[in-house]
This record gives C-alpha cells, sequence and structure tokens, in this order.
C-alpha cells in the first residue's frame, strides 16, 4: 500500500511539474513531448487510484499536499531555471520511477495480487520510455560535465523479463 500511495502522489507532483516544464519550453517538439508526458502521468494517477480503491485504500492526505505544493513549485521554477535543469531534474526522477514501479509489481506478486502485475510493469515501461526521452534531451549538454548523467536503466524489454524470470526486478537502483 505505501508503495501505491507514494506512486499516487507522485503522480500528482509530475503531472503539476511537467504541466510548468512544458509551457517553459520554446521548442514545439519539447512541448509537445513533454505535454503527451504530461497526460501520461495523469493517466498513472488514474490507474494507481483505481488500484487503491480495489485494495480498499486511501491516498495519504498529508502527502497528496506535500506533492501537489512540490509539483506547482517546480512547475514554476522551470521558467525561471532555464532549459538544462528540468529536463535533467525530470530524467532523474524518471529513472526512479521504473524502478518504484518495477517493486510495486514484485510487492503484488509478493502480496497474491496478480491482476495489479501487468499494469504496473506497463507504467514501469512508460516510465521507462519517458526517462529515454530525457535522457537523449541532456546526454550531449556541456553541463553534464558537470552534473554527470544519472545511471541509464537496462533495456526496456528486460522490465518484463527480469520480473517474469526471478519474480523482482533485477535492475534496482539503490543510489543516484
Amino acid at each position: 500500500m505505501r508503495q501505491l500511495r507514494g506512486a499516487y502522489s507522485g503522480e500528482l507532483a509530475a503531472a503539476f511539474a511537467y504541466r510548468g516544464h512544458w509551457r517553459s519550453v520554446s521548442d514545439d517538439g519539447e512541448r509537445g513531448r513533454i505535454r503527451t508526458i504530461e497526460a501520461e502521468e495523469w493517466h498513472h494517477r488514474e490507474l494507481v487510484g483505481a488500484m487503491l480503491r480495489q485494495l480498499g485504500a486511501k491516498p495519504n492526505a498529508v502527502r497528496e499536499l506535500i506533492m501537489f505544493t512540490i509539483g506547482r513549485v517546480l512547475g514554476a521554477l522551470c521558467h525561471v531555471s532555464g532549459w538544462f535543469m528540468p529536463m535533467y531534474g525530470a530524467g532523474r526522477l524518471e529513472r526512479h520511477n521504473i524502478v518504484e514501479y518495477e517493486e510495486a509489481a514484485a510487492f503484488a506478486r509478493e502480496c497474491g495480487h496478480e491482476e495489479l502485475i501487468d499494469c504496473l510493469l506497463m507504467m514501469a515501461e512508460v516510465e521507462w520510455e519517458h526517462e529515454y526521452y530525457f535522457r537523449s534531451k541532456v546526454v550531449d549538454h556541456w553541463m553534464v560535465r558537470i552534473l554527470k548523467v544519472w545511471p541509464a536503466p537496462p533495456p526496456k524489454e528486460t522490465i518484463r523479463a527480469n520480473f517474469a524470470l526471478a519474480g523482482h526486478p533485477q535492475n534496482v537502483l539503490t543510489s543516484f
């Protein structure tokens, strides 16, 4: 439950941060892609919310307020922090989100909720695509000499393959 509650509130912060992010970029292609990512984060929130309801749980109200505030602040900061920092920060966070959904799928299996696994792994795959997009944007930027690029996730196909083979994620990120 804690993992799903965290993901639910995290999606709120992400969606509001991306709303500010896409509004802050001038390139139409980047604007469109980040806007799509925002929509996907809202969709993930709906999916995780349905899982919580199915399990008879509710979001953590305090965490919701905190994540709402964080998302709004980050979205506003995108307008003043330049191009690189929002792209870099988004990529690092998305890298973490891949693992978060992989772990949630493992917990679902351990708790006997096999019906949740496919959806959780699908969300991990979408987060992988988000991370890939942001990584591709920053990897050649001069600032990565100062702020190193986070560890790349394994290929997207390994999300389901590792889960099927081992019953839990093999690429758990322990630190950045």
